[in-house]
């Protein structure tokens, strides 16, 4: 065991069906946000703004596109001769290749990976939430506790408790109570599924956990609550910054949106703390003569001859004269023609929204999901 040391292990292999078409040819850590970036350019920042540059991530669903996008993990300063990305597909045996059946059961069929880099601590992430984190913070709490276990917890809106794995605590911040996606919660501290594990602990749990025939194999259902039965020390880490879990269309635009608020917690400009991503070298922007472009994010490669008003335009995306576009998100390849008018819409890759369409209403309480075959309402 190498004291002190701490390797991450990142689950990314989610299918996000609540995300609709946006998932139905990429995981969801691979959907697109923010401009330039995919939703698991987040953690693995995270990883390598806090020094972790042991990363294995665990795929499953719809790979090739994550897998492409990560590379030999060059982005995030991940391509070590030591350390580094390592993508970790399901397992594979003389039966032949089978899915992951939980997130325990994936890092149990990891364990030798895992001993191999022989860590004194296991970071457990998600590749799905978008957040700004520094784990190394976390570690230092869970080091000052002398914790086996922390979880680290985010505040959330009493009536989204129901929604969540909701931790109850004492003054201390040690767990006193889990409560899995309660009617009625006795906190709003919800659990962001980070988990920080003290590895030879963890391992055994692990073992023991494939051993059981009656277990779902997941951390929240089983591991957790049977550490937390047998006495060992859980703790909470209280969150303060953004988080957001993009778990349906209508989340994934608010986060989108959050972006341009004026008092954007997550802030993409943040030289501190900045969110790497593959550069696909595209030219500039260019915003035509009669063009109008109000408190919009727009990327490289795009050409805007209309206007759009709070809104994120990802790369290479047209937008013709006369074609007026507000609080949407369109995604790479997109082309805008003649006199449309787009509301609250979240537009895929390669859609060409013919002349004078009109998609969507100013107040409407509907995101409007458009692919090339069809428009899906979103509350």
């Amino acid at each position: 065991m190498k004291e002190g040391k701490m390797i991450a292990m990142l689950l990314a292999g989610g299918q996000g069906s609540r995300l609709k078409l946006l998932t139905k040819e990429v995981a969801k850590p691979a959907v697109p946000f923010g401009g330039k970036y995919r939703i698991i350019d987040f953690p693995l920042s995270n990883c390598s703004n806090s020094n972790i540059f042991d990363v294995g991530i665990l795929t499953q669903y719809k790979p090739y596109h994550l897998n492409s996008h990560i590379g030999i993990g060059s982005a995030w300063d991940l391509d070590r001769r030591s350390g580094g990305v390592r993508i970790l597909p399901p397992h594979t045996d003389e039966q032949g290749g089978r899915w992951y059946k939980g997130t325990a059961n994936a890092i149990y069929e990891n364990i030798s990976f895992i001993d191999e880099l022989d860590p004194q601590y296991v970071l457990i992430l998600s590749g799905d939430h978008i957040y700004k984190m520094d784990y190394s913070s976390m570690l230092d709490f869970h080091k000052a506790k002398k914790a086996d276990i922390t979880i680290s917890v985010i505040e959330v809106p009493w009536e989204e408790t129901s929604r969540f794995g909701i931790l109850n605590t004492d003054a201390d911040q040690f767990i006193t109570e889990f409560e899995e996606k309660p009617k009625h919660a006795k906190s709003n501290l919800a659990s962001m599924g980070i988990y920080i594990f003290d590895w030879k602990s963890l391992r055994s749990y692990l073992i023991a956990d494939e051993k059981n025939p009656n277990s779902e194999n997941d951390f929240g259902k089983n591991i957790i609550p049977q550490m937390k039965h047998d006495g060992k020390r859980t703790y909470a880490y209280k969150f303060e910054g953004y988080w957001k879990d993009v778990g349906t269309v209508k989340s994934y635009w608010e986060a989108n949106m959050d972006l341009l608020s004026e008092d954007n917690a997550l802030d993409l400009y943040d030289a501190s703390w900045k969110i790497y991503t593959k550069n696909k070298h595209l030219p500039p922007q260019y915003i035509g003569s009669e063009a109008s472009v109000v408190n919009s994010m727009v990327n490289e490669g795009c050409n805007v001859e209309g206007s759009i008003e709070n809104s994120i335009l990802f790369n290479e995306i047209l937008i013709k004269k006369g074609a007026k576009v507000f609080n949407s998100v369109i995604l790479s390849g997109v082309t805008i023609s003649e006199d449309c008018e787009i509301h609250n819409a979240v537009i895929m890759e390669d859609v060409t929204v013919k002349p004078g369409t009109v998609i969507g209403k100013p107040d409407s309480e509907f995101v409007y999901l458009v692919s090339k075959n069809k428009i899906i309402e979103s509350e």
